[in-house]
């Protein structure tokens, strides 16, 4: 179900002082952005941000910089963050409108990314041809290769079955080794788990969590090539 727009989600974008509203314009210099400098996560796909926040909030000594390509759910995590820092400004986060498949415009190497988290993302019907869009897809993964940190990591949580069953496939093609994995992340006891807004919905419905770790691996691959994508028109659904 796609979320309603907010009338405040502009007003509460342009006054956020950890909001970067053209981010492309500082790739290879996210590092000077921050307060400090310490190791750097990428949340690609954050939505409201209802488990990253307080990710970043027991995480102080780690920069993490949260993207999504709708606005309006980026200014509801900008509230969220508020709640959760009680007013206080994160000096640990920045925020950014991003089209994921066109991240390789955003980052790069130089920027230092020790680990991407890709939580929940849209599952694309494989039989509709729709899954080389994917945030797990190897032509994602080429692209997350491009910036991610010698021996960096990318941590991916869903509830779909097929999703879960294809990337494990896509991760070893694509030059990464699967860490870690688990069909049941809740009763695993793995630990820290910082429940997203969607995980917290399905798990009450009773549907178990798939998680895993990917480390990448050295690789001779050739470059990534951007690849053209002709964006598709959007419908609303009738009142």
């Amino acid at each position: 179900m796609r979320m309603r727009r907010k009338a405040w989600t502009e007003p509460e974008l342009s006054a956020c002082t950890y909001y970067i509203e053209s981010p492309s314009g500082h790739r290879g210099q996210w590092k000077p952005l921050f307060e400090k400098e310490q190791p750097i996560h990428l949340e690609i796909g954050c939505g409201k941000g209802v488990g990253t926040v307080k990710m970043v909030h027991d995480n102080p000594n780690v920069n993490y910089i949260a993207v999504d390509e709708v606005r309006h759910v980026l200014a509801v995590l900008i509230r969220n963050a508020q709640a959760e820092f009680d007013g206080e400004i994160p000096k640990n986060l920045l925020l950014a409108p991003v089209n994921a498949e066109y991240i390789h415009d955003t980052f790069s190497i130089e920027d230092g990314i020790e680990r991407i988290y890709i939580n929940f993302c849209n599952p694309w019907d494989e039989k509709a041809k729709h899954h080389k869009r994917r945030l797990t897809h190897p032509r994602q993964l080429a692209q997350y290769r491009t910036f991610l940190k010698e021996d960096g990591e990318i941590w991916f949580k869903t509830d779909n079955d097929a999703l879960f069953e294809a990337s494990r496939g896509y991760f070893t093609e694509s030059g990464f080794e699967i860490r870690y994995e688990t069909d049941d992340l809740h009763a695993s006891g793995f630990s820290p788990n910082y429940v997203t807004e969607h995980e917290a919905m399905f798990t009450k419905r009773g549907m178990k969590i798939h998680f895993l770790i990917a480390k990448m691996l050295p690789s001779d691959a050739p470059a990534f090539e951007p690849v053209v994508i002709t964006p598709q028109p959007r419908f609303r659904n009738p009142k």
